[in-house]
């Protein structure tokens, strides 16, 4: 059976407002680690006047390369990204202390937002096949692939 996974295909960006906290959902599709890091640093950039910009990325078929930083916030309060992709969470500071429960939350929330902003796709793993036949052949090529349901 063919492998199928989604990833995003197009980035997008939303926001969410929790207590007067403004979390901005910054999504990017990567193939590498230099993309997802190039990203964060214009995220920052960008950004350069909030108080937080947490990040977290998941590269590879079966993320075998994640990394995250909370960037200041409690330890493990930004949210989980999926495959092939990088997530900013910009913060800016509303005055509210929100918790370790609301920060997970309100981080979390502001990814989905993030992401639901973005184009998604499935991806169906399979082969690439170069066959080589001459016109009188063609039929027969066809009629193997169409058996084998290729």
């Amino acid at each position: 059976m063919l492998e199928k996974y989604k990833v995003v295909y197009k980035g997008g960006q939303d926001e969410i407002i929790e207590k007067k906290s403004r979390f901005i959902a910054t999504v990017a599709p990567v193939e590498s680690e230099e993309e997802a890091l190039a990203f964060i640093e214009a995220m920052k950039k960008k950004y350069w006047d909030a108080r937080h910009n947490c990040f977290a990325y998941v590269i590879g078929e079966r993320g075998q390369l994640a990394r995250c930083s909370d960037d200041g916030e409690p330890g493990g309060t930004a949210g989980k990204p999926i495959r092939n992709i990088v997530v900013v969470v910009t913060r800016y500071f509303g005055g509210t202390l929100l918790g370790t429960g609301g920060l997970v939350r309100a981080y979390s929330s502001s990814t989905q937002a993030g992401i639901r902003a973005s184009v998604i796709i499935t991806r169906i793993r399979g082969l690439k096949l170069n066959i080589k036949t001459d016109y009188n052949g063609l039929g027969k090529v066809q009629y193997i692939l169409g058996q084998r349901g290729i």
